[in-house]
């Protein structure tokens, strides 16, 4: 007779209660969620486009910008700022720390053949990066590419890819115009400009800018490139998370660079490893925040796609049907002699 089975210890069943609430917490369920679905995959793909889309954007924007910044060199600041504040790293102004240096930027001049090459560049590089960027999105909430006209989803990411470029110009007023009028109120109290209280204030203006920003450019990539129809409340739950990320990153970025530059291995070409980096990271942000709010979506049960949905549902009941044994199509004589036969053949002689 077999020994009956021990009960477990207590410490075992203490560690594995442990364990199943630690799976139970929502964060952990999201990163699950975003692992199974291939997230840092897709978070890679989308860095290696970006980097791309964003060197072609700067030439064009800067020969474009020629056109009215020339000579400004109050609006040329205000411009590298608010670039180098988006993208650590990306500008070079004059410390051989960035990837392109503000002096050539700023030497584009009016839109020329260069420009003209580097727009056909930009549109390629930005047009497939936004459609990469919505499959992603898209993934995260398992769902399959829009089912809609190639031409009309170029012609939405183009209008939306512009947008972006307007929230970028934006950012650059805006946190021109709240240094300006920081360093008015503070001078208003007698705080110098260059003191640190000054400094500490205009760097938390202008973070808060750019999260407000950040979060009306990820509710827009949710809502309107991935063409997700999301609750209010929990669109700007998940666009407020990912713009929180999003401003961590910014804020260390000079470490993620200085980490890159210092690596000797990679020192030829440090920048660009640490920008690359710097994408991939955001990348994983914005998915990683995506996976936030499908995994809330599915929580409280609520359908994003309900034709989606209804497919699934059939699929599943076809592949179920399939799997069904087939119906005895026999008359029942022949189950009858079949069984008599058995049980003669079965007898003992």
């Amino acid at each position: 007779m077999a020994a009956p089975a021990k009960a477990p210890h207590p410490s075992a069943r203490w560690v594995k209660r442990r364990i199943a609430w630690v799976q139970s917490l929502k964060p952990v369920r999201v990163f699950q969620h975003y692992s199974r679905l291939r997230g840092p995959i897709l978070a890679s793909g989308l860095a290696f486009q970006g980097l791309f889309a964003v060197f072609a954007g700067l030439w064009v924007a800067f020969s474009i910008a020629g056109l009215v910044i020339s000579g400004n060199t109050v609006a040329q600041d205000a411009i590298v700022t608010a670039l180098n504040n988006a993208i650590p790293g990306l500008i070079d102004q004059g410390d051989g720390s960035g990837a392109i240096k503000a002096t050539t930027l700023l030497s584009a001049g009016v839109f020329g053949w260069t420009g003209a090459i580097a727009l056909v560049g930009l549109l390629y590089s930005a047009l497939g990066w936004l459609g990469s960027a919505r499959d992603a999105v898209r993934t995260m909430f398992e769902l399959p590419s829009p089912a809609a006209n190639f031409a009309a989803l170029k012609a939405r990411d183009l209008a939306l890819g512009g947008g972006l470029g307007v929230v970028l110009l934006v950012s650059a007023v805006l946190s021109v115009a709240g240094t300006s009028a920081t360093g008015f109120l503070l001078g208003l109290v007698g705080v110098p400009a260059k003191s640190v209280a000054a400094t500490v204030v205009s760097r938390i203006v202008t973070l808060g800018v750019m999260f407000v920003l950040d979060a009306v450019v990820l509710a827009a990539l949710y809502r309107l490139l991935a063409a997700i129809r999301i609750p209010r409340g929990r669109l700007l739950a998940g666009a407020l998370l990912g713009a929180v990320g999003l401003g961590v990153l910014k804020t260390l970025g000079s470490a993620l660079l200085g980490g890159a530059t210092n690596n000797p291995l990679i020192a030829s070409f440090a920048v660009l490893a640490g920008l690359l980096l710097f994408f991939n990271l955001a990348c994983q942000v914005i998915l990683i925040a995506a996976s936030w709010i499908a995994t809330g979506l599915e929580d409280a049960g609520i359908v994003v796609d309900p034709r989606v949905a209804a497919q699934r549902l059939a699929n599943a009941r076809e592949l179920v049907a399939a799997n069904q044994p087939e119906p005895e199509t026999r008359p029942r004589w022949y189950a009858r002699l079949f069984r008599r036969r058995s049980e003669a053949v079965s007898r003992p002689r």
